[in-house]
């Protein structure tokens, strides 16, 4: 997880001094943009929107608060709130133009990822205690990559501003785990205060 602060580093250098990684995200974005009709790309973009995502991990964290989680809930609203707070000066301060729009800026790293990343992920953190099958953690990454492949597939982002935000993300998410880990509710699946199963 230490490595992902060096790696989103490594990629906003190259951002804000065009550097030699550039080139094959251009190439690579390119190849992929509008491969697809626009229609599926769009649908498959709008779950990082903030209405179809949020939602999600509101619903996660009533449930985890009714089952007891107090520090889970927390840290995932926390991890939420965050990500307009770092990827907004993010995005003005490398003015990265986009893909079907180089007249326009601010497009790293990828908002919808972030969103969709930390707004998935964190609520499948907050349930997976209380599922009976090992489901939120896989569907969680499969929201989050059809996320990503429909921003990058439509030429709303390039592939590196995906990349950006999920490195970015990523030790938002480990601190979610953490506080799952140490929350202090009942496991399985049953009601507040009943054994586990």
């Amino acid at each position: 997880m230490g490595l992902c602060p060096l790696l989103f580093a490594l990629i906003t250098w190259q951002v804000l001094v065009t550097g030699p990684l550039l080139a094959p995200d251009r190439e690579l974005s390119r190849a992929l943009v509008r491969t697809v009709p626009d229609a599926v790309t769009e649908a498959l973009a709008d779950l990082g929107n903030v209405p179809v995502a949020l939602p999600v991990l509101l619903v996660a964290i009533a449930y985890a608060l009714y089952r007891g989680d107090r520090r889970g809930p927390l840290a995932a609203a926390v991890a939420m709130v965050s990500v307009p707070a770092l990827v907004i000066p993010l995005k003005e301060w490398t003015a990265r133009p986009g893909p079907l729009e180089p007249w326009a800026a601010g497009y790293f790293p990828s908002g919808h990822t972030a969103t969709a990343l930390t707004a998935y992920v964190g609520a499948a953190l907050l349930v997976a205690p209380y599922a009976r099958r090992r489901w939120p953690l896989p569907l969680a990454a499969a929201l989050t990559a059809l996320t990503a492949t429909g921003l990058i597939l439509r030429g709303f982002h390039w592939p590196l501003d995906v990349l950006a935000s999920l490195l970015l993300c990523a030790p938002l998410l480990a601190c979610v785990h953490r506080a799952v880990g140490r929350g202090g509710r009942t496991r399985g699946v049953g009601g507040p205060g009943q054994p586990p199963k």
